[in-house]
């Protein structure tokens, strides 16, 4: 407890009595009764041969349970193992490379690192760190193409988090890093460490073929990533036909099924090849295992298709579509529940083009805006 508050009355012997109160303060000032503590309390690590000098091996963790001017900042000294000056450990407890290892020279090394806190008298305390030199990459990183379709609002785009790269190494220790061309790094961001590709806002309309690339260390792999983004006109928003699956999550559909269902779709509904699908969104119906797709199809004059042209469409080729996917419901209105007849229902269907939902696989990456329906009755 690092203080306590009391509150003292006087009273007098008077009639009748008075009183008075005043608050007392006490602090318990520390004294450095705590060594510092390592997380865990003895370490292990890895360097491969021929990295370059200050290469990062380790970073040490460290606590203490004194108040602050007990406690950090810490100084770190290797005691011994380091005899021939192979290591540096920097102030902040990262241990780093001097030399340029060779597996065949030594294959381990056992440092004893002390650390002491800033107290007075100062409290130290000792870990082990085995670090074992290890034969240097042989195998290249292998990635996935990646394909990331982006569907957005006309000049609304947030930007965010639009897929992740993955990559594989058959050498176990191997740490990856992607990078991306600097050139394209206005629009893209990758996060070097996981791989996730991030869109910054304002996005136009087109095809965007990024230079990514993963590394090892040693072996540089390019990866085939490509962005399509399209921008929705409003118009398209009054003429969408929605179809409901069922047990299907979103990420599985666009893994397994969009581009098989998208071209099955096409056949279905297109009058002619030069019409163009719009899949305006995915969204998983709330409490069910279903998911909704929202799509439209635009004429080759400009125009776009009304709903129910395409309905019919859709429950002629339904048996076939379901070849793909089963399918529980071909919507156009969604009145359900409510105590109208059908001619007499009004359904309307909002963008909220700033909630966008991103569905990832390792191949293909969807992201569409979140929608809502608003359904009443007019009679």
């Amino acid at each position: 407890i690092s203080g306590y508050s009391l509150v003292i009355q006087a009273r007098d012997s008077g009639t009748p009595p008075l009183s008075s109160s005043v608050t007392v303060n006490v602090d318990i000032s520390d004294v450095n009764d705590n060594s510092p503590v390592f997380t865990p309390a003895n370490y292990t690590a890895v360097i491969q041969e021929n990295k370059p000098v200050g290469t990062s091996i380790l970073q040490l963790v460290v606590t203490d349970k004194d108040s602050f001017h007990n406690g950090p900042p810490f100084t770190f000294t290797i005691l011994t193992g380091n005899e021939e000056e192979e290591f540096t450990l920097d102030p902040h407890g990262v241990l780093r490379s001097a030399v340029i290892f060779k597996h065949m020279v030594s294959t381990e090394y056992v440092l004893c690192v002390q650390a002491k806190d800033s107290g007075k008298p100062q409290q130290v305390s000792h870990t082990y760190v085995q670090v074992r030199v290890i034969e240097e990459s042989i195998h290249k990183p292998t990635a996935i193409p990646l394909e990331i379709f982006i569907v957005t609002m006309e000049d609304d785009f947030p930007g965010g988090v639009i897929g992740k790269i993955h990559a594989t190494d058959q050498d176990v220790y191997d740490v990856l890093t992607y990078t991306l061309k600097s050139e394209q790094k206005s629009l893209f961001k990758v996060n070097s460490h996981d791989g996730k590709i991030i869109a910054l806002g304002g996005l136009d309309n087109g095809k965007y073929v990024l230079n990514v690339s993963v590394s090892d260390g040693r072996f540089q792999v390019p990866i085939d990533v490509v962005v399509h983004v399209e921008q929705l006109l409003q118009e398209m928003l009054q003429n969408t036909v929605t179809i409901r699956f069922e047990n299907v999550s979103p990420e599985d559909f666009v893994g397994l099924h969009m581009h098989g269902f998208r071209r099955t779709l096409r056949n279905a509904v297109l009058s002619q090849k030069q019409d163009i699908l719009h899949i305006i969104s995915i969204q998983p119906v709330a409490g069910s295992n279903q998911l909704d797709m929202l799509f439209v199809v635009q004429m080759h004059s400009g125009g776009f298709y009304k709903p129910a042209y395409l309905i019919q469409k859709l429950t002629n080729a339904r048996r076939h579509l379901e070849n793909v996917i089963r399918i529980s419901a071909i919507l156009e209105k969604n009145c359900s529940g409510l105590d109208c007849q059908e001619q007499h229902c009004e359904e309307s269907l909002s963008i909220d083009s700033h909630s966008l939902m991103t569905y990832s696989t390792a191949r293909i990456s969807f992201v569409c805006p979140r929608f809502y329906r608003n359904v009443r009755c007019m009679c």
